[in-house]
C-alpha cells in the first residue's frame, strides 16, 4: 500500500527557526475555523456522562453546539470546498479514482454514467447518486470548465439550463487531460486512507500535476463561508508557475503581466481591479458578452456570440424579450437564436436607421449581457479553509509537487536499488553458473547452500530459483551488464535528485512547460484594462431630433419627430394627443435627446430635465405629469427651451412687456430645487411668457396678442442677474399681452391666430426701434381671426407643426404659405372643428426626413 508523504518535503508552516509559532495576519475565515477548534475542544471537555440507567445526560444546547460543529467541519472539509494541493473537492477525486479504477482512460471506450456513478457511491463516497452524477456531468460541461476532466457521451446537459439525461442513458471516461492529476498515484506519492467502511483504501489526495484549482476554478457554499474561484488559462498558469520558481520573490506586478486575469470558458469580455482581486484573493470580476453589428442597406444587425460564465443562455434571451415586449430595451424589431454546435448567436435585428450602440448599451445595463462574479479564493490548505492570493496559490502548488516528486523519487530509487540487487545476483550466478546449477539441482537446501558458497542476499537467492534452469541458462551477460549499468545511472540521478533541491525544481517547471506544450491554448477572455465605463441614461438614448409636447395642465411627452407627415394647407392633420377633458396642448418645441430642457414656470423659476428622462409616449398617449417630473407644487409651465451649451445668454420677456436679458452660465449648474431666475412682482401682477437662447448682437421681436409687434438689438438690453426683473421691451395699451419672443435670425415671421389664420411676413417689413415703442401692425385681428397665439421666425425652407386644444396636429411647409404684408390678416391655416382652436405652432427643417 502506498506509504504516506515523506517528511524531508514537509514544513511546519507555523513554526519560525526557533521552534515557537509565528504570529501571521489571520483571515476572517481561518478565524471562523479556529472558533471552530476551540468549540470541538470544548465540547471534549465537556463530555456528557452517564447517569444510573445508562442513558447519556447532556445539556441540550451544547449537543446542539457540538453537532453543528461537526456538521460545518464535514461541509467545509468533506464536501464544499476543494484543496488547493490538487484542486480537486472530494467527490471530483473520488469520481476520478473510480474511473482509473475502472479503466475508463481516454484511449477506452466510455461506460454507463450510472456504473460510474454506483462504484462512486458503493465504495468511496457514501452519498446521494444525484449528488455525484450532477458533480459529474458538470465535470464534462466545456461551459462549466475551462479545460472538462470527463469525456460526456450523450446528453450532459447545456448552456440553456436543459438537464441532463438520466444516468442510465449517458456514458463516460476520463478526459486525457484528466490523467495528469492522477499521474504517479501507484507509486507512493500520495496517502492512502481507509474509505467510509474500512474495506478498501482510497487517496486522501491526487498528485495533481494538473494545476486544477487554478485552471477550472471552484464554486462551493459551506457553512459560514464559501469559495467562487474563477478558471484560468493552462498557458499562463503553466509560464507563472514557471516564473515563480525562477524567481521565488517575484512580485504580483510581474506576474500580473503572465496572468493579466481570468480566462473564462464562455469567452466575454472583463474588466476589473485584478491587482486587488489577486493580492488579496478576494474582489469582483465585470464581465460582458460579445457582441458584433452586422451592417447592411436596409437595417443594422446585433449578433451576441459569447456571453458572460455561468449565465444561462436560454434565460437571456427571455429577459431580453420581455424587456423588448415591455419597451424596456426598443428599436428592436426581431429576436431569434441561431446557436448550433456549441457556438453562441443570438441575433437582434433592430429597425430602420437605429444606431446598434445604444440597443448593445441597453442589453449590458439591463440583462445578464453584462454579469459580475465575485471572487472569494477560498481553498482547504492543508486541511484549514484559508483565503489565498496568487503568490500563495502558487506557492502551495510548487510546494505540494515538492512532496509528490520527492516521494514518486524515492519510491524510484527502492524501485531501481532493488532491481540492482537482483540483476547483480544474476551476474554473480552466470559468473558461476555450473556451480549455481549442481547446487540447484543437488543441494538439499539450495537457497541456504547458494547464501553460504555465493554470499547471495535473500532477494538474489529468491530471483535466482524463481527461475527454470532454462531461463538461468539462457540469460544474456552482456543485457544483464547493460541493465546493471543504467540501473546504477539511476540510482545517482535519483540521489542528486533527493538530494538537491534545484533538482527537484527544475522537475517541476519541465512538467508544467510539458502541460503548457500538449494542453494549452489561447485565451478566449479579452481584458479591458482600462474598465468599462459606467452606463448612463444618456449611453441608452439615441442622440436624435424628437417632439416635446407639453400640455396646459402639465404634460409631457418625448415623442419620435418622424410622428408628424407633412400636409397641404387646409389639411385636418392627425391627433397629436389623447386628452383628459379640458386639457390641450400649450407647446411643442424639437430638440435633441441629449439636450437639456430648461423648465420655466409662470413665478420664473427654472428647473432642469436631460431630454430622455421625459418618456417616450406615442402619438396618443398621455404623457407624464410634469409636477411628478419636476416635484412643482403651485407654478406651471409656461416655456421650456433646450440647451445644449451654457456660452450664450438667455432673452426672457413677461406677459407685460418686460424684458431681460441674462447669462446662460447662471444656470450651468443644474440644482435639484431649481433656481430664481427673474424676480418677478409679489403680487402675481405679471408672468413669464418667453425665454431663448440669444448671442451679442442678435435682434428679437416681440408679439401681442392683439396684433403687435416690436422689432430691436437685444445689445439694448444690457445683462442682469438673477434677482433682477428687467426693462420695458414694449409699451402695451389696455389689455393688450405679449404672447411671443423671438430672436430674429431667419427671413420672415409667421403668425398664427386662434381660429386657424396664419401668414408669412417678411422680417424686413417690420422697422427696426428702440426698445420701450409701442411697436406696429403685425397681423390685423378680428372675430374671425381670433386674437393672435403665437408668432415665430421662419426660413422658406422650414415647415410648421400647429397643434390646437383637441390635440388635432398638422405639420405644412411654409412653402404652401404665401408671404403676405403686416396689416393682412393672413389665410385660413388649419380647418378647425366645433370649439377647436390654436394652442401654438413651432417650426422644423424642411429637411428632416419625416
Amino acid at each position: 500500500m502506498a506509504k504516506k508523504k515523506d517528511d524531508d518535503y514537509e514544513e511546519d508552516e507555523g513554526m519560525n527557526e526557533e521552534g515557537n509559532e509565528e504570529e501571521s495576519d489571520e483571515t476572517q475565515v481561518e478565524q471562523d475555523s479556529d472558533k471552530i477548534q476551540v468549540g470541538e475542544s470544548f465540547m471534549k471537555s465537556a463530555e456528557p456522562s452517564k447517569n444510573e440507567k445508562g442513558i447519556f445526560d447532556s445539556e441540550i444546547s451544547s449537543e446542539m453546539k457540538k453537532s453543528y460543529l461537526d456538521y460545518a467541519m464535514s461541509v467545509i472539509v468533506s464536501r464544499a470546498i476543494p484543496s488547493i494541493e490538487d484542486g480537486m473537492k472530494p467527490v471530483q477525486r473520488r469520481i476520478l479514482y473510480s474511473m482509473q479504477q475502472m479503466g475508463l482512460k481516454p484511449n477506452t471506450q466510455t461506460k454507463k454514467s450510472a456504473r460510474i456513478v454506483g462504484d462512486v457511491i458503493g465504495k468511496y463516497h457514501p452519498h446521494g447518486d444525484t449528488a455525484v452524477y450532477e458533480a459529474m456531468v458538470r465535470m464534462a460541461q466545456d461551459f462549466s470548465l475551462r479545460y472538462p476532466l470527463v469525456y460526456g457521451q450523450g446528453n450532459f446537459g447545456s448552456i440553456d439550463g436543459d438537464p441532463p439525461a438520466a444516468y442510465r442513458y449517458t456514458e463516460a471516461k476520463m478526459e486525457k487531460v484528466a490523467e495528469e492529476l492522477l499521474e504517479d498515484l501507484e507509486k507512493d506519492t500520495v496517502e492512502f486512507l481507509p474509505n467510509f467502511d474500512n474495506s478498501m483504501q482510497e487517496p486522501a489526495l491526487l498528485p495533481g500535476k494538473l494545476p486544477a484549482l487554478m485552471l477550472n476554478g471552484a464554486t462551493g457554499i459551506a457553512v459560514g463561508m464559501a469559495t467562487n474561484i474563477p478558471p484560468h488559462n493552462l498557458r499562463e498558469v503553466c509560464d507563472a508557475i514557471s516564473a515563480y520558481i525562477e524567481n521565488p520573490k517575484i512580485t504580483l506586478k510581474e506576474l500580473l503581466e503572465v496572468i493579466p486575469g481570468p480566462d473564462f470558458p464562455t469567452g466575454g469580455l472583463i474588466q476589473g481591479d485584478m491587482k486587488e482581486l489577486y493580492e488579496t484573493g478576494r474582489g469582483k470580476v465585470v464581465i460582458r458578452g460579445k457582441t458584433s453589428v452586422e451592417e447592411s442597406k436596409k437595417k443594422d444587425t446585433i449578433v451576441i456570440t459569447e456571453i458572460p460564465y455561468m449565465v444561462n443562455k436560454s434565460t437571456l434571451i427571455t429577459q431580453i424579450a420581455n424587456l423588448v415586449r415591455d419597451k424596456k430595451i426598443k428599436d428592436v424589431s426581431e429576436l431569434r437564436d441561431e446557436s448550433n454546435k456549441g457556438k453562441i448567436r443570438i441575433i437582434l435585428e433592430l429597425k430602420k436607421g437605429v444606431n446598434s450602440k445604444f440597443v448593445i448599451n441597453a442589453l449590458y445595463k439591463y440583462t445578464r449581457l453584462q454579469d459580475s462574479f465575485n471572487v472569494n479564493f477560498l481553498a482547504l490548505v492543508k486541511g484549514k479553509p484559508r483565503v489565498l492570493g496568487l503568490v500563495d496559490v502558487l506557492e502551495n502548488y510548487v510546494e505540494y509537487r515538492k512532496i509528490i516528486i520527492g516521494n514518486r523519487t524515492k519510491f524510484e530509487l527502492k524501485k531501481s536499488k532493488l532491481r540492482q540487487e537482483i540483476v547483480g545476483g544474476l551476474l554473480k550466478a552466470l559468473d558461476n553458473l555450473d556451480a549455481v546449477i549442481k547446487i540447484i539441482r543437488f543441494g538439499k537446501d539450495p537457497s541456504e547452500e547458494l547464501k553460504a558458497k555465493f554470499k547471495f542476499s535473500e532477494i538474489q537467492v529468491k530471483s535466482i530459483l524463481e527461475l527454470r534452469l532454462r531461463q538461468l541458462t539462457s540469460l544474456e551477460n552482456d543485457k544483464l551488464k547493460d541493465e546493471f549499468k543504467e540501473l546504477e545511472r539511476r540510482i545517482k540521478e535519483y540521489e542528486k535528485i533527493l538530494g538537491d533541491m534545484n533538482e527537484v525544481l527544475k522537475i517541476i517547471k519541465k512538467e508544467v512547460l510539458e502541460l503548457k506544450e500538449k494542453y494549452g491554448d489561447s485565451r478566449r477572455t479579452q481584458i479591458f484594462k482600462r474598465g468599462f465605463s459606467e452606463i448612463l441614461e444618456k449611453d441608452l438614448v439615441q442622440d436624435k431630433e424628437v417632439v416635446i409636447s407639453i400640455t396646459d395642465k402639465g404634460y409631457a411627452k418625448r415623442m419620435d419627430v418622424q410622428t408628424y407627415k407633412e400636409q397641404k394647407r387646409g389639411g385636418k392633420g392627425v391627433i397629436g394627443n389623447n386628452f383628459t377633458t379640458g386639457d390641450f396642448t400649450k407647446q411643442i418645441l424639437t430638440c435633441s435627446t441629449h439636450d437639456y430642457l430648461m423648465f420655466f414656470t409662470s413665478r420664473g423659476r427654472v428647473l432642469w430635465l436631460k431630454t430622455y428622462d421625459i418618456p417616450e409616449s406615442e402619438r396618443y398617449g398621455k404623457g407624464k405629469a410634469l409636477i411628478n417630473l419636476l416635484g412643482l407644487k403651485e407654478e406651471r409651465v409656461t416655456k421650456v427651451i433646450s440647451v445644449k451649451n451654457f456660452d450664450d445668454f438667455l432673452i426672457m420677456a413677461t406677459k407685460k412687456g418686460v424684458v431681460k436679458k441674462i447669462s446662460l452660465s447662471y444656470f450651468s449648474n443644474p440644482r435639484v430645487s431649481g433656481l430664481k431666475a427673474i424676480n418677478l412682482p409679489l403680487d402675481n401682477s405679471d408672468d413669464l411668457i418667453g425665454v431663448e437662447i440669444v448671442k451679442e448682437g442678435q435682434e428679437i421681436s416681440l408679439a401681442t396678442k392683439d396684433g403687435k409687434a416690436i422689432r430691436f438689438n437685444s445689445k439694448e438690453v444690457r445683462s442682469m442677474g438673477r434677482s433682477s426683473y428687467g426693462v420695458t421691451g414694449i409699451k402695451l395699451s389696455g389689455k393688450d399681452e405679449v404672447v411671443s419672443l423671438e430672436v430674429l435670425e431667419t427671413e420672415a415671421i409667421f403668425t398664427i391666430t386662434k381660429n386657424g389664420y396664419g401668414k408669412r411676413t417678411a422680417v424686413e417689413d417690420y422697422r427696426k426701434t428702440a426698445r420701450a415703442g409701442k411697436g406696429v401692425i403685425n397681423l390685423k385681428i378680428n372675430e374671425k381671426t381670433g386674437n393672435v397665439v403665437n408668432a415665430i421666425s421662419v426660413n422658406d425652407s422650414d415647415s410648421i407643426i400647429i397643434t390646437t386644444a383637441k390635440g388635432q396636429v398638422i405639420r405644412m411647409s411654409l412653402k404652401n404659405i404665401r408671404i403676405m404684408g403686416r396689416a393682412a390678416q393672413g389665410v385660413r391655416i388649419l380647418k378647425l372643428q366645433s370649439e377647436d382652436y390654436v394652442t401654438d405652432v413651432v417650426k422644423v427643417h424642411d429637411d428632416e426626413q419625416l
